[in-house]
This record gives structure tokens, sequence and C-alpha cells, in this order.
């Protein structure tokens, strides 16, 4: 049980050429090898200097291509040098403000515009060692370094992280070139990081969409280097492996490469991915991999984001978005080059993507150049990408095409019809309900009795418990009728548990307006007993459960438990009694229950699955993924089997035992992947005669 070093996996489990290269690799430009866990040195010291986004060589080969007129860098430096302007005069303002998307925007336009003008010309000073370049770079960064005090409104963090490691790139080029910028200014400028721009991006903030934070880590990074601090170095390495919200590589970027603004548009989705990979570049500039964390997890990102971008069909969790998926943003270059020719992975999308903007690039292809490693092997994309396939498809999408069989005399109602008639006289007579496409508004909660199967017809078929005129309150879209229910079945549906049926396209939205303490109660579906075992045979197949402040799923008192390909998640909120209360499944007093192929992810303030007093729960093949407390919670159970299951980025435990009575015992814990968790990946504290074996358990935040 180790943290993570470099291209871990790649080193036990690539062809040997890869691994040999990657086990160079490892060792830092000290020749000393790293770790990667939070609150680790993560850099061996003394930063390199020049050495943000490029290295001296990087700059040098750079430079060498362009003076020898080499394309397509000719034609990038040429693009660069019609949009740079001697004549460009800086407007500083001493406090810059930014509303939401621009409005009020005060100085914002200003400090961007001189932020790229003085990198690109900081640039064409490298490359040309023509004065009037360097002198008019440092008189807009001058400028701005004695004028600047502070940021405010809502987008104040954001503007900050865009424009931040744009200004250290062009000042780390300038102090490290003989430039000719006096220690006075740079002491100055390093004032205006350290006062204006560092006291504002210190706590990050995950509450907002990833791009956010994925800009805020490429400042921090730039001004941790310029600064020679280590500490605000390794504190961004930390957010970028296990960031709280919708920080971190694995909260940005789920395992089949869908983006956490997939589903919100491909714009905003490219911000994020371009912002974590310069945070990437960064890092690598100084010896240290994030690209390959969560197995090129961002590379992962890239493909799935070019690939839709370039009209192809891919899986989703949600709606994905299609608004600005015909434009490109200038991003693709640098990952592709790395991700290709150092690590040797094929891209294929990423490339296409490249391709079209490569004859418009101008700084993002100059800054892609880098120079070769010492005894490096070129690897010329011969490996697959290959994505996590654990729980690959679950939920109400899985079903296309024809709508399997029910059992017995079928019960047809369409949106318009009463569900709730129907499950009555499938009680009196036995059979099943089929749903037909649509939304189903539920005036109350839907109360099922034995023998009755409940069945949609996928991801169009949709029950929304409107809290508005939801007369008995509970918010609770499926309840069982009496403690006695058995022989029970609901598959192909949608339960959905936001404030509209059509919840936004902007997922971190939807957690927003279901987050705060006196929001309605919602939840999705709530089986409850009297007694350990009273309920019997309830069974669950393709459901989506999403969006309730309460409960997605609740069972207590039953035997006989299946859960198969069912996707809850985004559910258990801080609403009444309490945050921590409500999770994505919470079993309890359950006797022999299966769970396989599900998702249970991204609670916002609960468990992705909470076991407690139970007995025979076997888990396997699942994914529990993103959720604020433990991916997997067990207390005071018996023979609790966790087999092959991806449990990741969670911000406590990704497996967590807990004792409220008695030690949990029995069962065993194998071949599960947890990683990239903010605390251990299994706590083992609170558990006795359980085996442990095969699981890969690497890039926790605390060790085991």
């Amino acid at each position: 049980m180790t943290d993570f070093s470099k291209a871990s996996w790649c080193i036990k489990f690539g062809p040997l050429p890869v691994r040999l290269f990657l086990i160079f690799l490892l060792i830092g430009p000290a020749g000393q090898a790293f770790s990667q866990g939070a609150g680790k040195s993560y850099h061996p010291k003394p930063f390199i200097h020049p050495g943000i986004s490029q290295q001296r060589a990087d700059l040098d080969l750079m430079k060498k291509r362009v003076l020898a007129g080499e394309q397509p860098w000719k034609g990038a430096f040429d693009r660069i040098l019609k949009s740079a302007r001697l004549d460009f005069d800086p407007k500083p303002f001493t406090h810059v403000i930014r509303g939401s998307y621009g409005s009020p925007a005060i100085g914002g336009s200003e400090l961007s515009s001189g932020a790229g003008q003085a990198y690109n010309l900081s640039i064409l000073w490298y490359v040309t060692g023509e004065r009037k370049y360097a002198d008019k770079a440092i008189e807009i960064i001058n400028a701005w370094s004695a004028r600047l005090w502070d940021f405010d409104d809502n987008d104040a963090k954001l503007l900050a992280g865009w424009t931040g490691h744009v200004f250290c790139n062009a000042a780390e080029i300038l102090k490290y070139s003989n430039s000719g910028w006096q220690q006075k200014d740079i002491t100055q400028f390093k004032h205006m990081l350290l006062s204006a721009y560092y006291p504002l991006i210190t706590g990050f903030f995950p509450e907002a969409n990833g791009n956010w934070d994925a800009a805020i880590m490429d400042t921090m990074l730039g001004i941790a280097i310029f600064c020679d601090d280590h500490v605000m170095f390794d504190k961004v390495i930390d957010h970028y492996l296990f960031g709280e919200g919708n920080s971190g590589i694995t909260k940005y970027v789920y395992p089949n490469g869908q983006c956490q603004e997939s589903t919100r548009d491909q714009s905003h989705t490219q911000l994020g991915l371009g912002e974590l990979a310069q945070t990437c570049q960064i890092a690598w500039t100084q010896g240290v991999d994030l690209y390959g964390a969560a197995q090129n997890r961002l590379a992962l990102g890239f493909e799935y984001t070019s690939r839709y971008m370039l009209g192809k069909d891919v899986d989703a969790y949600g709606e994905i978005s299609s608004k600005g998926r015909k434009g490109f943003n200038d991003i693709y270059e640098s990952v592709y080059r790395h991700y290709h020719d150092v690590k040797g992975l094929e891209m294929p999308y990423t490339k296409l993507a490249a391709d079209t903007n490569r004859n418009r690039a101008g700084l993002s292809l100059l800054t892609s150049v880098r120079a070769p490693l010492p005894g490096a092997v070129n690897l010329a994309g011969n490996t697959p990408l290959v994505p996590v396939k654990i729980a690959e498809r679950a939920g109400a999408n899985v079903l296309t095409g024809t709508v399997p069989a029910v059992p017995g005399k079928v019960f047809r109602v369409g949106p318009e019809g009463s569900i709730q008639a129907a499950l009555d006289s499938c009680a009196a007579s036995g059979g099943s309900v089929l749903l037909e496409k649509g939304v189903y508004t539920v005036q109350t909660s839907l109360k099922i009795t034995s023998g009755i199967t409940l069945a949609g017809q996928g991801k169009e078929t949709v029950l929304f418990v409107d809290p508005k005129i939801n007369p008995d309150k509970t918010g609770t879209a499926i309840i069982n009728q009496g403690p006695e229910m058995s022989d029970v079945t609901i598959r192909d549906l949608v339960i959905e548990g936001a404030m509209t049926p059509q919840p936004s396209s902007d997922p971190n939205q939807d957690r927003r307006q279901r987050s705060y303490q006196m929001a309605q109660p919602r939840a999705g579906i709530v089986f409850m007993g009297l007694y350990e075992g009273q309920m019997k045979n309830i069974r669950m197949e393709r459901i989506t459960v999403r969006n309730c402040t309460k409960n997605g799923v609740a069972i207590t008192g039953a035997t006989g438990v299946t859960i198969s390909r069912c996707d809850f998640s985004d559910n258990g909120s801080s609403v009444v009694p309490g945050n921590g209360i409500h999770h994505n499944l919470l079993i309890a007093h359950v006797r022999e229950a299966s769970i396989t192929g599900s998702r249970m992810d991204t609670s916002p303030w609960g468990n992705g699955v909470s076991v407690t007093e139970s007995s025979k729960i076997t888990l396997t093949g699942n994914e529990f993924a993103r959720n604020r407390l433990n991916g997997l919670y067990v207390a005071d159970s018996r023979e609790v089997v966790a087999d092959g299951n991806l449990i990741e980025g969670n911000d406590g435990d990704g497996i967590g035992f807990d004792v409220h009575t008695v030690a949990s015992s029995g069962g065993s814990l194998q071949n599960n992947r947890a990683w990239y968790n903010g605390k251990r990946g299994i706590n083992p504290s609170g558990i006795k005669g359980v085996l442990m074996k095969g699981n890969m358990i690497s890039s926790n935040a605390m060790t085991q």
C-alpha cells in the first residue's frame, strides 16, 4: 500500500519500454524520488528558473525553431508579432471588479489585456533579443503592480485565476533573461502577487464549477514558483489531487472521460480542461507529474470532449450539452504533445482537435514546445488510452430499444393517467404497471404493495414529486404501503428530486438549489420495515435517482434486496435534521443484499452508500465517487463483502468503518480500487476478522 508515484500504473502494468522510461522519469531533477499524498513535499528544492510553463531549454528550443523558420512555430510567432502592440497603453485600476458573467465590469478587461500583452511581448523579447519588447512588457507589469490593491464581486476569484498565471509567466521570463527589469520593480510585482492575488485565492473556491479552481490552481502554481514558495506549491498539488467539491482531477473528470461541466456547455468544459492542462504543464516543468494522475485522467477528459466536439456520440450521465460544441478552444496542442510524445498514448480525437487550431494558434503553440528529457525515448503513441470501465453504464440511460417484458397482467399508464390507481388495480389482481415515456408529476407519494413490478421505458420515463403541490409534505416519490411488503421490482425509470422536472443544465446550480438547510425535503424511494428482515425480495434495476435533498434510496428492515445497474447520484443534502444524515443509498437492518454494477456518486453532504446494522451485504463492481463523506460507510454490520469496486474522489475515506456499539466483522474487501480520496483508501478501524486482499490502495491523502 503505497502512495502514488509518477505514472505508477504504467510502471506496474505498461509495456516494458514505457515502464523503463517512466521509471527514469520517477527521479526528479535533483535525483530524488518523490511520492504524492496530502501534506507531503512534492518538489526537490530549489525551484528551476525560469520554470513556469517552460524551462530555459524549452524556451531555447522554441526560439531555435522560430528563427530557423520551422512551421508551425514560425507562423505562430508571426501571429503573436502581429497582435503585440508596442503602443499599448496599460490602464491599471486600484480596485478591479467583475460581477457574474462580467457585469459589472471595472478594470477586468484592462487587466486581462495587459497580462496577455505582457506575456506576448516577453516571448518576442526572448526570441528576438530586441529590448523594445522587454521594455514594453516591463512597463505593463510595473503599471499594474504599482496600482492594483484588490478584486471584488462575484467573479473576482475567477478573474484572478485567469490573469495571474499569465503575468507570472511573463515576469518569470523577464526576471531570468537579463531584460533590464529592476530589482525594486520585481519586488513590487511580488508584492502585488502576495497582497492582491494570493489572499483572494488562497482558499480556492470548490463551491463553484470546476473551471474556477482549475484557473486558481494554474495561477497559484505560478505565484509559488515566482516567489519560491514551496509550501504554496505543495498546497496546489494537494488540491489538484484531493480538492473538495468540484475541485481535483477526479472531481472534474469522471472515469469515462465525462467532465463535471459536460452537461452545462462545451465552452466552460474546455475552459476547465485547459486550466487543468496548464496546471499540469507548470508542475511538469518542475519535475512533478500531474498529467499521469488517476491513470492519465486528464487525457481521458480531453479525448471525451474532443470526440464530442468533433461530432461523435459519447456515453453520458445526464444530457450532455451541445451548446458551444462547434467552438474549439485553443487548449489541445500541449496536451496532445505531452501524452503522445512523452507518455506514448494514442490520442486520436485530441490530435484532430489540435489540428483544427494549429494554423490559428499563437502563444499556445509556442509554449507547447518542450525540450526532450535526457535519455528519453520517443514513444510515438504506441499505447491505447484506456478508461476505467467499472460500472461504466448504469441507471435509466442503459435501456435502449425494446422494453423488456414485464410479468403478469400489464396495466399501462400514460403521463396523464393515475399511477396510484394502476398500482392499486395491480395489487388486487397481480401483474405489472408499465409507464409510457413522459414526465409524471406525482401529487403524493406512490404506495407500493406486494407482488408488483413498476417499470418505465428508460431515461424518458421520469417521476417527479412537485414540492409545491405535494399535500403530505413528505416529498418522497415511492414508499411501501405496509411493512409486510414483499416481491417488488422497480426498473427502467428516473426519479427526479430537483425543484423542477427539467433541472438546470448547470449541475452546480442544481446543487446550490438543494443544499441549503431549509430546502423542501425530497427523497426518491423509501421502504421501511419495523424489524430486521420484515420486507422481502425487493429488486431495483436500471433506475436513476438524482437530486434528492434526503436519501436517494433508503431501505430499512428487509431481506433479499437486489440493486443492479442503478445510478443513485447527487442525493443527500444539508436539510434537517442535518448534514451527513442523508445519502445516495441507505441500507439499515437489512439481511442479504446484493448491489452490483451501480453508481453512487456526488452526494453533496452524505455517503455514497451507508450500511448500518446489517448482514450479508455484497457490493460488486460499483462506482462510489466524489461524495462529501465516504464512498462506502459501514457500521455495526456483519459479513459485508466489497469486491471490484471503484472508489475515488470522496472527501472522506474510500471505505470507512465505524463503531456505534460493536465492531463490524466477517466478510471481505477484495480487488477494490480506492484512490484519490480525501482521507484513507480503506480505513480498517472498527472491523475484525475481515479479509483484505488484492485491493489497489494508492494516491489517497492519508496513508493506510
